[in-house]
């Protein structure tokens, strides 16, 4: 049985703003499960301008076999930390032993500043980012229109039929055009509606000389092969008429050695474009890459000129797409986190900000994400990004327990076979062994030191068009477990084309093959279907999903049990691998009686001294419907009441 803790996250039941001003009071509320004390005093200690304060907290009562504490925070800098420090009493009356509450968990010694929980005085990101399901479209792979077949081939590509098969070695990998284009997604909007998806993301529309277009010749215009400039507005209509809003990909870090301002620069000391990229000598030949790519020359973010080019201008790129006529949603940037960083350069903090002002200005409900594949935390604190495409804090340790360790040999890009599978990138010589376990500690590890506001921006994905698919090497049963668990913990769900339908692929490349229409009514795909179809209303139809606190409830080796909570429900949620026997204690949850299946199959009966039984064949994955939580409300006369 799993014991109850203090608890306190950054949802509403808890922090009474979650978007103040400088100056600004924060109320912050603490639950402590009866029986954990008696405690003689709980405070919280901030860390403003790294000097600590001290608030005391007072007691407001006791509900459903909590007591509620509360404390003001005065915010003093634009990223607030704080956590609770809880005093016990011991048998005597005397203060005795200490706690110190922080995002990481309950903890006898003093904690790192970095994991406190954080109030961020930036402005807040759109509210409707949190009822948002991402589907992430490759625009040459999803739908080729009839359009298409009106643009000749350009001379980088080399031409594909849409059922030909994906070419895994280069320059196949790159360079394989198969035609998918603007009109070909307008044509499968409807797609994304029965699905339940309201966020299309695109991956990069600008011209370019790969099918990838990450190595843009332009950022001013939309590449004629994928319909150019009208056919994008009249995405973004069309997508918003059914709903859908739609956000943009962005290189900020580089351009491609074709974009216009390089080829002004290349070759001619003295050109304006000059200071755009990090030339290294006299004849500006020699420059900057991208992971040493020729291809990618890296921009020189210290230069004025860009800035104002690609952000701070009136029609910068950042300003232009945001506006009309195109009226897109916000942008992912892609390689966020070494954008400005050369060596011993680190503009990151001032581009991320630039932008985030920029898009303020102009277009306060849009939003801006970063991609940063490893630990984001440093570049998450509310001043720039307003949530990452990162894959330690869910997709990595999800791979790592719901896939197999072998799998199939591949080919590389450089035509040599591998035996031991894929697993983004890292040299493991396999793929690693998890339990659920490792899935949770993982989960608190790397969103520890990120503010709460911040973390509910992360993109949640199994899969993108940068990994391989999820589905090639799942264990039998445990899509509906991995699918569950994305839609469910705090984050923004991501579908990647064709997740749906059970495409594979074994590395990121790989993953990017056309889109199979025309195979829904196949078994095996009507049944991914539904279960995506099924899945994301779950996650559409409840609030909580979105915005509702996070308590871990039950962690074994096979099992996690967590519920999200709010004053309106919570969502009880159970996954598990190979089978769960879970038993929560009295009080664990609030009206476990009266728990509605909202998922799955498996078992919730309470028994007779109010504890809580889970039981489920794994593989598995259920959620429930509960009230939602009540807390004690104090007036102005300073009693507590329900």
């Amino acid at each position: 049985m799993s014991a109850l803790l203090p608890h306190h996250d950054g949802s509403p039941l808890h922090v009474s703003d979650d978007a103040p001003a400088l100056g600004d009071t924060v109320t912050v509320r603490l639950r402590v499960p009866l029986g954990y004390g008696p405690l003689a005093a709980v405070r919280t200690r901030s860390n403003p301008d790294h000097e600590p304060e001290w608030t005391d907290a007072v007691r407001t009562g006791v509900i459903d076999g909590w007591e509620w504490w509360e404390a003001p925070i005065t915010v003093r800098n634009r990223r607030h930390g704080y956590r609770f420090l809880l005093i016990h009493e011991d048998a005597d009356g005397s203060k005795g032993r200490v706690e110190w509450l922080n995002q990481t968990g309950i903890h006898r010694i003093e904690t790192l500043d970095a994991e406190d929980f954080a109030l961020v005085a930036h402005p807040a990101p759109p509210a409707w980012l949190h009822d948002s399901v991402i589907y992430q479209v490759f625009p040459d792979r999803f739908a080729r229109s009839a359009q298409a077949d009106r643009h000749p081939t350009p001379e980088w590509a080399i031409p594909a039929a849409w059922d030909d098969p994906f070419e895994p070695v280069l320059p196949g990998r790159s360079q394989q055009f198969y035609g998918g284009d603007l009109p070909g997604i307008i044509e499968r909007l409807d797609h994304l509606v029965g699905l339940g998806v309201n966020l299309l993301y695109l991956t990069p529309i600008f011209p370019a000389a790969s099918n990838h277009r990450y190595d843009a010749a332009s950022f001013e215009r939309v590449d004629p092969l994928l319909g150019g400039d009208e056919a994008y507005i009249r995405l973004i209509e069309e997508a918003h008429a059914r709903g859908i809003r739609v956000i943009g990909d962005l290189t900020t870090n580089h351009s491609g050695d074709r974009h216009e301002w390089f080829q002004a620069a290349y070759g001619n000391p003295g050109a304006a474009t000059e200071t755009f990229y990090y030339f290294t000598d006299d004849a500006n030949t020699e420059y900057e890459k991208w992971l040493g790519t020729p291809t990618l020359p890296k921009f020189n973010w210290s230069s004025p000129a860009l800035r104002e080019r690609f952000i701070t201008g009136e029609d910068s790129v950042v300003a232009k797409w945001l506006k009309p006529p195109y009226n897109a949603d916000g942008w992912r940037i892609d390689v966020a986190n070494m954008t400005g960083r050369l060596g011993d350069i680190d503009l990151n903090a001032e581009v991320r900000q630039l932008m985030r002002e920029t898009m303020h200005t102009i277009a306060p409900d849009t939003i801006l994400l970063g991609e940063s594949t490893n630990d984001a935390a440093s570049d998450l604190q509310g001043d720039g990004w307003h949530g990452a495409m990162t894959y330690p804090s869910f997709t990595r340790p999800l791979w790592g327990w719901l896939c197999e360790p072998n799998g199939e040999p591949y080919l590389t890009a450089e035509g040599e076979w591998r035996t031991e599978p894929w697993f983004f990138g890292q040299p493991l010589g396999g793929m690693p062994r998890y339990t659920a376990r490792d899935v949770a500690d993982a989960v608190v590890r790397f969103t520890g030191s990120i503010p709460w506001r911040v973390r509910l921006g992360n993109m949640q994905a199994l899969d993108t068009h940068d990994t391989g698919r999820f589905a090639t090497h799942t264990l039998p049963g445990t899509v509906p477990v991995a699918v569950g668990l994305s839609v469910t913990l705090p984050g923004v769900p991501v579908v990647f084309a064709g997740d749906e339908f059970g495409l594979t692929g074994v590395d990121g490349e790989a993953s990017r093959t056309p889109m199979p229409w025309g195979t829904e009514s196949e078994p095996d795909v009507a049944e991914r279907l539904a279960l995506y179809r099924e899945l994301i209303r779950l996650r559409r139809e409840h609030p909580a999903l979105g915005t509702g606190g996070l308590r871990w409830l039950h962690v074994d080796d096979e099992t996690i049990v967590f519920v999200r909570e709010s004053a309106a429900e919570s969502v009880l949620v159970l996954a598990t691998r190979g089978g769960a026997d879970a038993v929560l204690p009295a009080g664990g949850l609030v009206g476990a009686p009266l728990a509605q299946p909202l998922y799955g199959d498996a078992g919730l009966s309470v028994r007779p001294d109010g504890a809580t039984a889970l039981t489920a064949s794994g593989p598995a994955f259920a959620a429930w419907r509960l009230p939602g939580v009540t807390a004690p409300i104090v007036g102005d006369s300073g009693e507590a009441r329900a």
